[in-house]
């Protein structure tokens, strides 16, 4: 992806599941425009792959292991952001799982618990331990990664399509009690992607969404102009795959 300049130097930027797929593709593309990008997941494998990408581009980054399903976790991370940056401009919440294998009546409950807890859980911890410091600096985006299934009907992936659809309403939510610090919060719904997040059997990958085509969406929303809001983003693949 091209870029367009250091237009977010000074900036810190926080990405969940940035390990891999969508959450690296932006991390990468918030480096790009001059942010320091705290990079954080569940495996720090991966993380530190994100990082060495960044930093092989000359730019900053730096991987703090965070599982979204713990307040203690989430609750470490805000502290750690507070301490060395001291501030947070923007806050991208993708970490997310699917399940797209069973109807709900045969759903594990440990699926469905593993599912909401990631999805909709983990956003409402990262918001409430990280908003307060754009809150007092009456400035930010917080960027929510839900999807077209919290759009519309998914057989067999009730659950998934439940913690989305839920997403979407908390979204819209937070944006409103957000306005008045002068802090964004905005959704963006994917369709068919091409990541590890679900299997997508008899799919073109070619024509499906790449994990930079979301991360230009949120280009887009950290770079528009002080007096816009755009909200929420439906994006589609050009083609059906």
């Amino acid at each position: 992806m091209s870029t367009t300049g250091n237009v977010l130097a000074g900036q810190v930027a926080v990405v969940t599941g940035a390990g891999r797929g969508i959450g690296a593709a932006i991390a990468a593309t918030l480096s790009q425009l001059g942010a320091s990008v705290v990079v954080s997941g569940r495996t720090p494998a991966h993380l530190e792959q994100t990082v060495g990408s960044i930093s092989q581009a000359g730019n900053q980054a730096e991987s703090v292991p965070c599982d979204v399903t713990s307040a203690h976790s989430v609750q470490n991370l805000a502290e750690h952001v507070q301490k060395k940056y001291r501030r947070l401009d923007i806050l991208v919440n993708n970490a997310g799982i699917g399940g797209f294998s069973s109807p709900l009546h045969q759903l594990p409950l440990e699926d469905w618990d593993g599912i909401l807890n990631t999805n909709l859980r983990g956003v409402f911890y990262t918001i409430r331990a990280l908003a307060p410091l754009m809150i007092q600096a009456r400035s930010g985006h917080i960027i929510n990664i839900s999807s077209l299934a919290g759009k519309n009907a998914l057989p067999n992936g009730a659950a998934y399509a439940a913690s989305k659809w839920g997403l979407n309403g908390l979204s819209y939510s937070v944006a409103e009690e957000l306005r008045a610090h002068n802090i964004r919060v905005a959704v963006i719904c994917p369709g068919s992607t091409n990541t590890d997040l679900s299997p997508h059997a008899g799919k073109n990958p070619s024509r499906m969404l790449q994990p930079d085509d979301v991360a230009h969406v949120v280009q887009m929303l950290v770079t528009q102009s002080p007096q816009s809001f755009a909200s929420e983003v439906l994006l589609r693949p050009t083609m059906k795959p």
